[in-house]
């Protein structure tokens, strides 16, 4: 599992950061690459990576603001033009569907797969399988903005192969058997409990994705013990009263939802185009302060998510 920053920046695109766009990568874990909002020039910043638009199987916006979704109608064109074929589902706030299917339609856009918008206006469950939980809770920002929470399942622990061969257990279809736990009988006679073979269970990873917000209690509740916070960082901590009269964070804001949740790592997105070098550095610093775990992230980063071992 790993986060892939296809665009760091705030309200417009500059040189040195894209608008908004960040790939959740889960090639080993489902085959799959989810997309966490779409602004400009997502398909242009993709060309850099090795992410194929036919692995793009979701899609979640975060809000309807354009830095986040002008990407979007490129985007789903090309992956058709590409052979795209396995279905695409996107979620988000309300009017996400227009804004889309207007876009097709004014373009003339035929996609060759099966495209479901899933518009969201209750807080909770939005999408759950055997592998993934995903859970929305509504920000403050100035209009709807939600946040996601991307909890994996736990992982089996593996079969003691070296145990059970010690044991002179017969390999086969009855190692399938006892690793899902059964109880089995050997020819011998010898019974033995699956159970007593199996290692202990991995805990699966949380990942905290927020759109733009104010400090706000859902924030805290999205990354509780998060294993990695993805948090905008708009304005430095002496810029506090841009950032509440625009609906926005300071690095502070972030370091302390990090720090009050008891998430593992921040990692500091979302940054104004007036910050550059050293100044954007400053983001880095000032959050540190709060939170040492925290990392001010650019454009191409990609951040490799461990199981933690603790």
């Amino acid at each position: 599992m790993e986060l892939l920053f296809l665009g760091t920046g705030a309200g417009v695109p500059a040189k040195h950061r894209n608008v908004t766009s960040i790939a959740l990568k889960l090639l080993d874990e489902r085959n799959a690459v989810w997309l966490f909002d779409c602004g400009e020039g997502t398909q242009q910043q993709i060309l850099h990576t090795s992410v194929r638009p036919r692995k793009i199987e979701k899609i979640f916006i975060t809000h309807l603001h354009g830095d986040h979704i002008f990407g979007l109608p490129g985007l789903i064109g090309s992956r058709s033009f590409q052979g795209g074929t396995e279905k695409l589902d996107i979620y988000g706030p309300k009017g996400l569907k227009d804004f889309i299917l207007t876009s097709l339609k004014v373009s003339g856009t035929h996609l060759k797969y099966k495209l479901q918008i899933h518009e969201i206006s209750e807080e909770g469950i939005v999408f759950e399988d055997a592998t993934f939980k995903v859970e929305m809770k509504k920000l403050d920002h100035r209009i709807e903005c939600f946040g996601y929470r991307i909890t994996e399942a736990d992982h089996q622990g593996e079969l003691n192969v070296a145990k059970l061969q010690e044991e002179n257990v017969p390999s086969g279809p009855l190692y399938g058997r006892i690793k899902n736990g059964e109880v089995v009988t050997l020819a011998d006679g010898r019974t033995l409990d699956g159970k007593d073979y199996i290692g202990e269970a991995k805990k699966g990873r949380i990942v905290t994705i927020l759109g733009d917000t104010r400090r706000h209690p859902n924030s805290v509740a999205l990354a509780i013990d998060a294993d990695v916070l993805v948090h905008e960082s708009t304005f430095t901590a002496h810029e506090g009263k841009l950032a509440k009269e625009y609906y926005h964070s300071t690095s502070v804001h972030a370091a302390e939802t990090a720090k009050e949740a008891g998430a593992k790592k921040l990692l500091l997105t979302h940054i104004s185009a007036r910050y550059l070098g050293k100044e954007a550095k400053q983001l880095e610093t000032e959050a540190r302060a709060y939170f040492p775990n925290a990392q001010l992230v650019k454009d191409f980063d990609e951040i490799t998510i461990p199981f933690d071992h603790q």
